[in-house]
């Protein structure tokens, strides 16, 4: 069985939000005046014009005119310039280093544009800038080294965050930063090691980011003599060693992320109660084996504890509820273990989020997490939590996202008559609970007019599908399969205008493919698409160990009705599903021809109409579905020739084997020759075959192998 795994190491590496910027802002004031000199005139024309993209500052930077009264110019009373701040102009070219010949110069700020090449070492080694801010643009090259003679600079910001910049760090640079406050160069593809003199020569020293790049080798330990040090974020590298003892004499430290590196080691009490200060500790994507030190309880200021998936083992420490002030916990992916009702959860009122994923917690869910009223993110899934849900679970009004899957969880219409109350729940996932029980059906089950997703996968409920969904008016994603439902689908599945992911496979659901399931709002047009909500999953969920889904409208639009007991045609409204990107019929008993009108799914990546018993051609206008990258009609009775020349021949024999009346140069039958005919096209059980033999996952298209089988999607949910 496949899982949803966290991403070790994202595939878009994402600035985090800087302390370096802040203070970018607040120094950013100066008063204005009325004319500049000379020399500051030309020297902005020549950087004016090495631009290949002005972003209209021609029409204000006029020579004629006073460039203190240019756009994006300030100027002191004495008339020199001291800010050039062009944020977000979409301005292209080199940084012209005559921008360093501004002797008044205080201020430059060229962030949020398309600039490349390198950064001017006249900029860097200026004896009047104290705030540099060229992030977000597509510099590039290596930071060149300063002579060992240049005198000390005044430098206090530098964000060169997010560009494009390689090579190693020069560490000749911060030796002459006698000022330097803060530093922010995450998001590069900087290599070898982190240098150890940022405070040795700066001892102001608070802010250091430099996440999202390629640094190696062991945490440097003359960083635990930066007494002001308060940032210190180099997570997503490739660091290696352990946490050294030095690092926790940083006694300042607010903020510590070193996440996703290749860290190992243990997690020290006694180094942990030095740091009183801290309000972050990241230490997930790591291969810590240790417990949870009980000395954590010290940590009065703490928000954030992301421990996750690394190695770490024993019991959630009670005193972890002394952290009065924790917002985010995050253990999942780890061997924890026990059970949580000796943490006190109601010392914890400001919890937002509580994330339990894969871990080995047993026993009963403590009633003290239904008194956390700011929880709005709960996953307990994949533990062993067993039991009933609890009716406090109901008094959560603020939760949105809950997940339970892959427990032994009992009761199922208990769950929906507690949860119903929950004004607030979007995401709801159950699966893999509830085994062998029945599908409620009862009216009485209403509310959830926010839920947007619900998993229901995976229980072996029997029954229908329930008559209570139509009441669901926001549902986008249902996930139904790997129960044992019987009945028809109903009409009114179409009444869930937002309904575009439909999972209801390996059921025993029976008769024909209803008109109104070709005709749901969400699938008949990429206009109606378009109108989702786009705000974001409180909580990611993870596919594979590098792809995960941040927002409901990331998913593909999907409807998969394999491995069930549905007869008749394929309905020729099938081709008004012009926004589907999977269409999954396999294993069913279907007749007749496959419909010309899917030739009219042009976005289609993945068609699957195998093990049924489809009879005539296979129509030639499906080589128009260009994007179609996995194809399977195997174990029908069609006959012909496989259409050539198109995007039918370019899939495997094995997408047509069961077919003996095909041929075509693709298959071992060439059309013409005479062939012994097979008695059987279809296997006598399909229900005891796998579907996951024949569920074939989404290719190049998303670039990180999403699959969408009918098993295993919600068990990881």
């Amino acid at each position: 069985m496949q899982k949803l795994h966290s991403d070790k190491r994202q595939s878009n590496k994402l600035p985090i939000p800087s302390i370096g910027v802040a203070l970018v802002l607040l120094l950013n004031f100066a008063s204005t005046t009325s004319s500049c000199t000379e020399q500051e005139r030309s020297s902005l024309l020549r950087f004016l014009s090495e631009l290949s993209r002005d972003g209209g500052l021609a029409t204000s930077w006029q020579d004629s005119t006073d460039c203190c009264q240019w756009e994006g110019i300030t100027c002191s009373q004495d008339r020199t310039v001291t800010d050039v701040s062009l944020t977000s102009r979409s301005i292209q070219g080199q940084i012209s280093p005559s921008l360093g010949s501004l002797t008044g110069l205080l201020r430059l700020n060229l962030s949020h544009n398309l600039l490349s090449g390198a950064l001017p070492q006249e900029l860097m080694s200026s004896s009047s800038i104290i705030v540099i801010d060229v992030s977000f643009n597509r510099l590039n090259g290596d930071l060149h080294e300063l002579p060992s003679s240049t005198p000390a600079r005044p430098l206090q910001v530098l964000n060169i965050s997010s560009n494009l910049f390689t090579g190693q760090f020069p560490s000749s640079i911060w030796g002459v930063m006698k000022n330097l406050v803060a530093l922010n160069a995450s998001n590069n593809s900087f290599t070898g090691h982190i240098p150890s003199n940022f405070c040795t020569n700066s001892p102001s020293f608070a802010v250091l980011e430099l996440s999202y790049n390629q640094f190696s080798g062991s945490i440097p330990t003359g960083l635990g003599n930066c007494s002001m040090l308060r940032v210190l974020m180099a997570g997503h590298n490739n660091l290696s060693g352990t946490l050294p003892d030095e690092l926790f004499n940083a006694t300042a430290l607010e903020h510590l992320s070193f996440a996703d590196n290749n860290l190992q080691g243990t997690l020290e009490g006694e180094n942990v109660v030095k740091l009183s200060k801290l309000a972050t500790l990241d230490l997930g994507d790591n291969n810590f084996s240790c417990e949870i030190p009980h000395s954590i309880c010290q940590l009065k200021r703490l928000k954030e504890l992301h421990l996750n998936n690394n190695k770490m083992y024993g019991s959630v420490p009670s005193t972890l509820a002394n952290c009065t002030s924790l917002i985010i916990v995050d253990l999942k992916s780890n061997n924890f273990s026990g059970d949580l009702t000796n943490v006190n959860f109601s010392n914890l009122p400001n919890l937002k989020t509580l994330d339990l994923l894969r871990n080995n917690f047993s026993g009963k869910f403590p009633e003290s997490i239904y008194s956390c009223s700011s929880l709005t993110a709960l996953r307990l899934s994949s533990n062993k939590f067993h039991g009933q849900l609890s009716k406090g679970l109901g008094n959560m009004k603020s939760l949105s996202f809950l997940s339970l899957t892959d427990n032994s969880f009992t009761n199922i219409a208990n769950a929906l008559q507690i949860l119903r109350s929950s004004n607030n729940l979007t995401t709801l996932l159950m699966g893999h609970n509830f085994l062998n029980e029945r599908m409620p059906d009862d009216d009485s089950i209403n509310g959830f007019e926010n839920l947007q997703v619900l998993s229901l996968s995976g229980c072996w409920l029997s029954g229908k599908i329930p008559r209570w969904l139509p009441k669901l008016s926001s549902l986008e994603m249902l996930f139904l399969q790997s129960n044992q439902l019987t009945g028809p689908i109903p009409d009114w599945i179409s009444s869930l205008h937002f309904l575009f992911y439909l999972d209801i496979s390996n059921n025993s659901l029976m008769g024909e493919i209803p008109t109104a399931l070709v005709q749901m709002p969400m699938l008949t047009s990429e206009k109606v698409a378009a109108q989702w909500d786009h705000r974001a999953f409180d909580l990611p969920i993870y596919r594979y160990l590098s792809f995960q889904y941040r927002m409901v409208s990331a998913f593909p639009k999907v409807l998969n009705l394999g491995n069930n007991e549905l007869t008749g045609l394929i309905p020729p409204e099938i081709g008004q599903l012009k926004a589907l990107l999977s269409l999954n019929l396999s294993f069913n008993e279907l007749s007749g021809d496959i419909p010309q009108s899917i030739c009219n799914l042009t976005d289609l990546l993945l068609l699957d109409l195998s093990s049924n018993k489809l009879t005539g051609t296979i129509p030639s206008s499906l080589n128009n579905l260009k994007f179609m990258s996995q194809f399977n009609i195997s174990y029908n009775d069609l006959e012909g020739t496989v259409p050539d020349g198109g995007q039918i021949s370019t899939f495997l024999s094995t997408s047509f084997d069961g077919n003996p009346r095909l041929c075509g140069p693709m298959l071992a039958r060439h059309c013409g020759s005479a062939e012994t005919p097979i008695v059987s096209t279809k296997q006598t059980n399909d229900k005891d075959v796998s579907p996951l033999a024949f569920m074939i996952p989404f290719g190049a298209f998303f670039g990180l192998g999403v699959l969408y089988d009918q098993i295993v999607l919600s068990r990881f949910f």
